[in-house]
């Protein structure tokens, strides 16, 4: 079975079942194991599916998430660059950054000042064509290149983010909830927003107002851990009290 033919037959069959182990792909497909942990690295790179412990799952909203990030840049443009906008404060005397792959994060490094002085770290590969002429320090993550979403993932880009402790991280997401937490929808994407978050003195998430009581897939962390939200407009007074009691600087 040629490798296209057997990706195709391994996508239709995890759309179908919706979750599957590697055993029984290998089984079904008759290759190793080795073999079909590769296919599902590349369905994933795809956005079709998420990677668990021993299978996968088939992500219902693929078709949104597996959006190139290019779409996704031009999707909600106005609020994204609203809510960098409202970053500018947070950036201002920051000499050392951790910056997420995510579209509105990527607005807002626009918006910092052309300085030497600033070092970011991130896994986004776009920044490095955006800021070319930057006097700007930017430091790769390194790691295995995903083409939808322009950003490094792998246990590369997570040891070496692991190297650098910076004064603010900048991350975005895919929900949040006050009962269950911030979440992603990418599992890898998440491992390495995970790592930023640890190295960081404060952590900034920057999220549209569509995101508030919504939950994703992959658990990212608790919103207590979070120092500042920054968001396009006034959320529901819940959020409002929530923050206030946990010390959270909400920015809208």
């Amino acid at each position: 079975m040629a490798g296209k033919e057997r990706l195709t037959i391994v996508r239709q069959k995890i759309q179908s079942e919706k979750k599957i182990t590697v055993s029984d792909l290998s089984q079904m497909c008759k290759v190793t194991e080795e073999t079909i942990r590769r296919d599902l690295d590349k369905l994933e790179s795809e956005g079709a599916i998420t990677r668990v412990h021993g299978g996968a799952i088939w992500n219902e909203g693929a078709q949104k998430e597996g959006i190139h990030f290019y779409r996704r840049q031009s999707k909600h443009l106005k609020e994204k660059q609203e809510i960098a906008h409202k970053t500018v404060e947070l950036l201002k005397g920051k000499r050392t950054i951790i910056a997420d792959s995510s579209t509105t994060v990527v607005e807002a490094l626009k918006l910092l000042p052309d300085s030497a002085d600033i070092t970011v770290v991130t896994n986004s590969t776009e920044v490095f064509r955006e800021f070319q002429q930057s006097a700007i320090n930017f430091v790769s993550s390194g790691g295995e290149f995903n083409k939808k979403s322009l950003s490094l993932q792998g246990q590369l880009a997570k040891s070496n983010i692991e190297q650098y402790n910076v004064s603010l991280a900048l991350i975005s997401c895919k929900g949040l909830s006050i009962e269950k937490g911030v979440f992603d929808s990418n599992e890898r994407e998440a491992v390495i927003k995970k790592a930023m978050i640890r190295q960081a003195d404060e952590v900034a998430l920057l999220v549209d107002s569509s995101k508030f009581d919504q939950t994703a897939f992959v658990s990212l962390m608790d919103p207590k851990k979070l120092d500042y939200i920054i968001t396009d407009k006034k959320p529901e007074d819940t959020w409002i009290e929530y923050c206030e009691e946990n010390g959270i600087r909400l920015i809208y």
